[in-house]
């Protein structure tokens, strides 16, 4: 009956040790996916969205802009390069994010603020909520996925 008893205590230490493990390194993936979507922010408001949205978009990354998916990085590129606003102007802060019990997966959310003059001088301006899927690397870096 003893062996049995220490038996279970033993299996119950560990299963508690993994679940305070998984929440620590739950919170961990949290806290770099946070800082990551704003790293981004500050990047795509100091340095454009070209740059910012390059450097932060994994190979296979999508954006859904205007009802239409751009697939991959160089068709991300070739968007962003064709871009016929200017001034463009973006501002975001991400008020939510979870991450997947598997720790490779996240998203994020919030809202964003958009501003940019069009081709006939026009200054267009709209806000809205965004949502990003964030994908572990197998450099330990998040690269969005989904935008």
């Amino acid at each position: 009956m003893n062996r049995i008893f220490y038996l279970l205590l033993l299996v119950v230490l560990f299963v508690s040790c993994e679940s305070g493990n998984s929440d620590n390194s739950k919170e961990k993936n949290k806290v770099e996916i946070l800082r990551t979507e704003r790293k981004f922010a500050e990047m795509a408001a100091k340095d454009g969205i070209t740059k910012a949205f390059l450097y932060f978009a994994a190979d296979d990354a999508v954006l859904n802009r205007e009802n239409r998916l751009i697939k991959g990085r160089d068709s991300i590129k070739a968007y962003l390069e064709n871009e016929t606003l200017t001034n463009i102007r973006i501002k975001w802060n991400p008020e939510f994010v979870d991450v997947a019990k598997s720790g490779d997966m996240g998203y994020t959310y919030g809202k964003f603020y958009f501003s940019a003059i069009d081709t006939s001088g026009q200054v267009i301006s709209f806000k809205g909520p965004f949502h990003t899927v964030w994908k572990k690397q197998p450099d330990g870096t998040w690269r969005f996925v989904w935008d």
